[in-house]
């Protein structure tokens, strides 16, 4: 999991992982490791997602982490411009350990359209130039939390 500071990475994780949703925010500090199975017909597939601290004072930091990353999940706040940008920033650090890594782009907060500040045109600008799927995410009501997971979880298992 990769994004700047409270995009929701933290919560798109326990939505998952845990299957509810906490609106206290409590800001990531270093590391954590969440495990969940994903079952397939033919096999499971067994995520380990490691959601890093995100904004500059961690960027420096994060290679460390990325070297054995088989894919990622990017996730930006539809409510802060800003975020945005973030997307090309980590998927380069992504891809400079493994440059096929599939990344799965999740515009978080879908739920708050009201305060909404980033296009679907930009956000599919993005996601075409980094040959990413693009999925409208809400860690709050669950929408497509569990399917852009289940997108990564796929993409990697090829």
């Amino acid at each position: 999991m990769l994004g700047d500071f409270s995009v929701g990475k933290t919560s798109l994780i326990r939505r998952f992982v845990e299957g509810r949703f906490d609106d206290k925010y409590l800001s990531t500090i270093g590391v954590k490791i969440s495990r969940k199975q994903v079952e397939r017909p033919e096999h499971q597939i067994n995520l380990l997602i490691w959601d890093l601290a995100g904004g500059d004072n961690h960027a420096n930091k994060l290679s460390g982490y990325l070297r054995g990353a088989a894919g990622a999940l990017i996730v930006c706040d539809l409510t802060r411009d800003t975020t945005v940008y973030a997307f090309e920033h980590y998927s380069q650090q992504l891809r400079k350990f493994n440059e096929s890594a599939p990344i799965v782009m999740a515009a978080n907060k879908y739920d708050l359209s009201d305060q909404r500040q980033i296009s679907d045109e930009s956000l599919q600008k993005i996601a075409d130039k980094l040959r990413a799927d693009l999925l409208y995410t809400s860690a709050k009501t669950g929408q497509n939390v569990i399917e852009a997971f289940d997108l990564l979880a796929d993409a990697v298992s090829k």
